[in-house]
Formats: structure tokens, sequence, C-alpha cells
């Protein structure tokens, strides 16, 4: 799994950086901590919560999520200390206005809700993209 903006789509990678600005201006410190996933960590990360440990945090096989594609990223606030803040949804739901003022689509807004996660899809489909088509 890929942490490197550089890994996402040149477009993607503008409203990264974008979000990250206008995060710094605010200040309001954040890190983008997974861009692109192989299909195989994909699926790894579907396993988790049903055939391996853990918690539920996906509903995409490899092949089924943004991700796959280099068109999504996932961010989490961080706290004072720069750890990480995994459960202050405020802070998620400031992250995800912030995105969205840049273009983003955020997963907070979503019925499966994935606060950290933001993508861009072109309007591409899933079926879309698994068929070849590609974002220009």
């Amino acid at each position: 799994m890929s942490r490197k903006i550089e890994d996402l789509h040149p477009k993607l990678q503008e409203l990264a950086n974008e979000f990250l600005k206008t995060c710094i201006a605010q200040n309001f410190p954040v890190t983008i901590y997974f861009t692109f996933r192989s299909n195989a960590e994909q699926d790894a990360l579907y396993a988790q919560g049903r055939t391996m440990p853990g918690s539920i945090v996906t509903n995409a096989r490899g092949g089924e999520s943004y991700h796959n594609y280099s068109l999504a990223f996932d961010s989490a606030p961080l706290n004072d200390d720069l750890t990480i803040d995994w459960n202050t949804v405020a802070k998620y739901k400031i992250m995800g206005k912030i995105g969205q003022s840049v273009g983003l689509e955020w997963g907070g807004g979503w019925k499966f809700k994935d606060m950290p996660h933001f993508q861009y899809t072109f309007g591409l489909s899933i079926e879309e993209l698994k068929s070849g088509k590609k974002p220009k």
C-alpha cells in the first residue's frame, strides 16, 4: 500500500496537495496514509473482519475500490503531538468539509461511512474502470 501522493492520478495529486495546503492554512493538521492499493492489498483489507481478524473496514474487493485505480486516498486528522486521531468524529467532519471545498468526494457522506476516504472519479464507475476505461 502506498502513502505517496505521487502514486495518485495527476489531477488527484493536484487536489490532494490543495487539500493539504488548505488544512495547513486552517491550522488543522492531517496526514494522508493510503493512496494506491493493489488488488491483492484490497482483497486483504476486505478479508479483515470477515475471514481474518479485525474490524470490517471496506466493502470493496480488489478491483472494486477507486484506490485500485489511483483515484482515492485516505486521510486522518492529527492530534497536537502529531499522532493520528482515529476517533474524533467532529475532526473527520471538518476534514471532510475541507476536502469537499477543494473538489473531492468524501466517504463520510455515504451510507457505509468511510470518514477517512476521499476520491476523484472523473465521473467513471468502477465497472467502467474494470473494463479498461481511463480517466482523462
